[in-house]
């Protein structure tokens, strides 16, 4: 085992990151103990590291956030994302710039440190997330192990073999294990702060939602606009979806390639768009709607994270800060004849949305249930809703 030191002194270094090119960041180790293999990224939210951190969308990554003061406000069981807590869907390492505070919020029900514990989350904290989300800029979101030893004994070079050795998210499909075991109704509404979370008791239409590695917070809005809402897993053929007599179809976020998911996913959205029934898809979702009409998708180089991200609504002309999340994009340039381009990135012209000329069929990159982040997407969903009105025959619903 190798003896390594911190570099503020005698103090042992008591978590590593180390790099696939060999790189090794020193730091002072929380949460799990360990090691965890992933894509290290970084994200610029301001708020709701649990929410970010319970992403199932972030399967395979390390998050390094670049805002320092993280865990200051505590942990509790509400502001989670993924459905199944006891499966830990979401990032496997996060990264801190300051050592996690004691929480000082009125909802906190614990420490961060212990809550990274529960969900077997490895992290780190005491480096320079500047020079290292300067790192990522320059050179692209690096594979890596992030390792936690309380002990401060860690076998360096082993660490490098295993992140050299790790073939990356490129053609992989994560979607297959974050996604719900089986069909389940969700009726939850969004939290307020006088009551917590509604609950769904006069639906005027039925969602069916496929996951992919869905978010709570978008099952929230659906259900808030009058959805019952019915979740399949992300492998549910098109005529098991059909039998359950959907007005919308909605197609989730989730972790990983899309080409890779889109192996058995594509030709279900296939079978789906041919029916007419309104189809609305986010992230992976929007990705994958994107291979089933004919267009290709691409990695990025340091992908979007964070929830201050600037995109033009085509259709309105409006610009709205949105939530990012994604290591992927639909290649704009490969969206064939009858789809148009509906949003678009103004941080780098990468595309954000699109529809299907004719057809009740739109999707966008970017997470519009926000969670964390600002809300000035959610008339996304009324947008969804109105197509399913429209199609019963109902009056619209305001999109703001």
């Amino acid at each position: 085992m190798t003896d390594h030191t911190a570099p503020w002194g005698a103090t042992r270094a008591t978590a590593l990151l180390v790099l696939a090119d060999g790189t090794v960041i020193e730091g002072r180790g929380l949460g799990a103990e360990g090691e965890a293999i992933g894509e290290v990224c970084f994200n610029t939210a301001l708020t709701g590291y649990q929410e970010i951190l319970t992403d199932p969308s972030y399967a395979g990554q390390i998050v390094t956030f670049t805002f320092p003061h993280i865990g200051n406000v505590g942990a509790n069981d509400d502001d989670i994302e993924d459905l199944n807590p006891a499966a830990r869907a979401g990032a496997v390492g996060a990264i801190f710039k300051a050592d996690v505070s004691g929480p000082s919020n009125f909802r906190s029900a614990g420490h961060l440190d212990a809550w990274l514990k529960r969900r077997g989350i490895v992290a780190l904290s005491g480096i320079d997330t500047r020079a290292l989300t300067a790192l990522i800029r320059e050179k692209g979101m690096p594979n890596a192990v992030i390792a936690h030893a309380p002990d401060g004994s860690f076998d360096v070079e082993d660490l490098k073999r295993k992140a050299a050795a790790w073939s990356g998210l490129v053609g992989l499909d994560l979607a297959r294990e974050v996604t719900s075991g089986q069909s389940s109704q969700w009726e939850e509404k969004p939290w307020t702060l006088e009551a917590g979370y509604g609950r769904q008791d006069a639906a005027s239409f039925h969602v069916v939602a496929i996951d992919y590695g869905v978010k709570r917070n978008i099952l929230r809005l659906l259900s808030n606009l009058g959805a019952r809402v019915t979740v399949v897993p992300a492998k549910t053929p098109a005529a098991d979806i059909l039998a359950l007599q959907p007005d919308g179809i909605f197609l989730s976020n989730g972790p990983g390639d899309p080409a890779a998911t889109g192996e058995y996913a594509v030709p279900v959205i296939k079978d789906l768009i041919a029916t007419g029934i309104p189809v609305f898809g986010i992230c992976l979702g929007h990705q994958m709607l994107a291979l089933a009409l004919g267009a290709s998708t691409v990695k990025m180089h340091q992908g979007h994270h964070g929830a201050n991200h600037p995109v033009k609504d085509f259709t309105t002309g409006k610009v709205e800060i949105v939530s990012m999340n994604h290591g992927f994009a639909v290649d704009k340039d490969t969206l064939p004849e009858g789809v148009e381009a509906t949003h678009v990135s103004l941080f780098d012209g990468s595309n954000c949305g699109l529809r299907v000329t004719g057809k009740p069929v739109f999707s966008v990159q970017h997470h519009p249930e926000a969670s964390p982040g600002p809300q000035d997407s959610h008339y996304l969903f009324r947008r969804f809703a109105n197509l399913i009105r429209e199609r019963q025959g109902e009056p619209a619903l305001a999109e703001r």
